[in-house]
Formats: structure tokens, C-alpha cells, sequence
């Protein structure tokens, strides 16, 4: 029920302007985004690597209906390789890029997923001349099948292209098994979207058990696992399957959210797991932290006693 709410909370516009607008939010949000500018998230990044961890940089802002805008999108991407390269922090893929297909034009009334796939292939390149890689990010249930095509076709040209998948969708164990191939970098969340009842798992405890089935996929497979979960069960079912199908430290990675947990991130970094931080930053942060808060209870605990520290 409270999943629902926040979702519910996510699209107002309304509560969207209280929030945004709140003289303690932005403080608050500090803890969750790395800032407004590249410069901030740059600022970041260097940070979480020179203490040894992984990230992947996310410029907030989604549903974009306007060509402008996602060319504008793709240009920042772009510039933030080119930093990225320039400070020395993409080689090796320590810092790598998460794009979101509608923020690039996958949305747009006219060529949307034509206009998304030569964005991203634009982003592609530029982050295979930094020495880095990209994932694509998955969106609402409806946008599944449109970004999987974009993977596959884009896949043809950037075979280490990254693709999201989310747990509490019914079909994801289905699209693990089509993805979990040699050399396939697959990310896989529980998921911070709305969905129908058919096409969604309704409770968190299914959720859990098909993120399981679908990490248990992915590890057995021949490809690169990028489990993206804060769960301390989950993560420990995790290691021990790696370790039962005699997986390499450096095979398959954990993804923690930037400001969650991060102790757990150091941890497992100090154990010899490989670990990524994902790292959003821009000024549409609105809808990427509300969805956190929906997806995992913990976070609105954390939002809740800073905005009362900051009070």
C-alpha cells in the first residue's frame, strides 16, 4: 500500500511543486543525488572511486516529448565522458553511464525509438572512446519491448552495452533466460515502477522470490550479472550461489543506490566483491527519489529522520 501511495506521489504535480519547493528538501536530497551539475557529479565520482568502488552516473530527467531536449540530453551524456576521460576516472569502465530511453527521445510522437537508438548509439560511442561502457535503464512497463529492441539492434555495433530488468515485472525470469548470453551486462532491480496486477507482481514478498529466480538465471549463465539490491538476504543467497557455481570475484558485480547503505557498499568492496555505486545527479530529481522511497521502505526511514535532523 505505501509502494502504491508514493507511485501515486511520484506523478503529482501538485505534491511535486510542495516538495521541490521545501526551504529543508533540497538539503535533504543531498544525501541521494550527487547534484545539480556535471561538476557535482564529477566531484562524486571521484570520490567513491579513489575510495575503490565502481559508479554508474545517471543525468536525472525522463518522458521527454520534445527532439530538442533529448539532443540536449544526449550532449550533456556526451560532455560527461569527455570529463570523465579527461580526469581519468572512465578507463576500465570505473565510470560508466545509465541512460534512460524516454530521456533521449524513445517518447516522442514522431521516430521515438529510431531518435533513442541513434542517441544512444551517439552516447555509445563516445564511451567507448573514453574507455567505458553504458547501460540502458528501464523504464515503465510499457516502454519493455520497445527498449529491448533498442538493446538488441544496438547490441550489433556495442556488444557490452548494459540492459536493465526488473523483478517485480511477470515476465522478467522469460527475458533473463533470452539475456543472460556470453558477454550480456544485465542489471537487475526490483523495480520502482507502477504496474497492473497481471503484469506486475503484486507483493513485495513475490517480488523478492522472483528477484531470486532471476539472479539464480543470471549467475548460472555465461554473462556479466550486475544485481542492483540493497537486501541484505538477497545478497547473501548472491554470494553463496556465486561461490556454489564457482563464479570469479570479478565475473559479476553489486550495485548499490548513491546515499544507501553506505557502509554495506564499503563492506562488500573490503570483501572483494566488485561494486558499483549508481550515482544520479541533474535538477529533475523529483521522480527519481520519490520512486526510491516507493521502492524500498528503508530509504523514506532515511528521508524521514534527515528531514527531521535538518528541522
Amino acid at each position: 500500500m505505501l509502494r502504491r501511495v508514493l507511485l501515486a506521489v511520484s506523478a503529482s504535480q501538485r505534491i511535486r511543486r510542495v516538495i521541490t519547493t521545501a526551504p529543508l528538501t533540497r538539503d535533504v536530497v543531498k544525501r541521494f543525488v550527487a547534484g545539480e551539475s556535471a561538476a557535482d557529479a564529477l566531484a562524486v565520482a571521484e570520490r567513491l572511486i579513489g575510495d575503490g568502488l565502481a559508479v554508474t552516473m545517471d543525468y536525472l530527467g525522463e518522458d521527454t516529448v520534445d527532439p530538442g531536449q533529448a539532443a540536449a540530453v544526449t550532449a550533456e551524456y556526451i560532455a560527461l565522458l569527455e570529463r570523465l576521460d579527461a580526469a581519468g576516472l572512465s578507463a576500465g569502465g570505473r565510470a560508466e553511464l545509465s541512460v534512460k530511453p524516454s530521456a533521449v527521445g524513445l517518447g516522442l510522437p514522431e521516430h521515438g525509438e529510431k531518435t533513442a537508438a541513434d542517441n544512444i548509439s551517439r552516447i555509445c560511442a563516445a564511451a567507448h572512446r573514453a574507455g567505458t561502457t553504458v547501460t540502458v535503464d528501464m523504464e515503465d512497463h510499457f516502454w519493455v519491448e520497445a527498449t529491448l529492441r533498442l538493446v538488441k539492434e544496438l547490441r550489433a555495433e556495442y556488444p557490452d552495452l548494459g540492459c536493465v530488468l526488473q523483478s517485480y515485472l511477470r515476465r522478467t525470469p522469460e527475458d533473463c533466460e533470452a539475456l543472460a548470453v556470453a558477454g550480456s551486462r544485465v542489471r537487475l532491480c526490483k523495480g520502482a515502477y507502477s504496474a497492473p496486477d497481471g503484469i506486475a507482481l503484486a507483493a513485495r514478498s513475490e517480488v523478492d522470490r522472483n528477484y531470486a529466480r532471476c539472479m539464480r538465471i543470471l549467475l548460472d549463465g555465461p554473462g556479466y550479472p550486475m544485481l542492483a539490491t540493497h537486501d541484505p538476504r538477497l545478497i547473501e543467497i548472491a554470494t553463496s550461489r556465486a561461490r556454489a557455481v564457482g563464479r570469479a570475484a570479478d565475473s559479476f558485480e553489486y550495485q548499490l543506490l548513491f546515499g544507501v547503505r553506505p557502509d554495506e557498499q564499503r563492506r562488500l568492496a573490503a570483501a572483494g566483491a566488485r561494486l558499483r555505486v549508481y550515482v544520479p545527479y541533474g535538477s529533475d530529481w523529483y521522480g527519481y527519489l520519490v520512486r526510491r522511497l516507493a521502492e524500498r521502505p528503508a530509504n523514506l526511514v532515511f528521508f524521514l529522520r534527515a528531514m527531521r535532523s535538518r528541522g
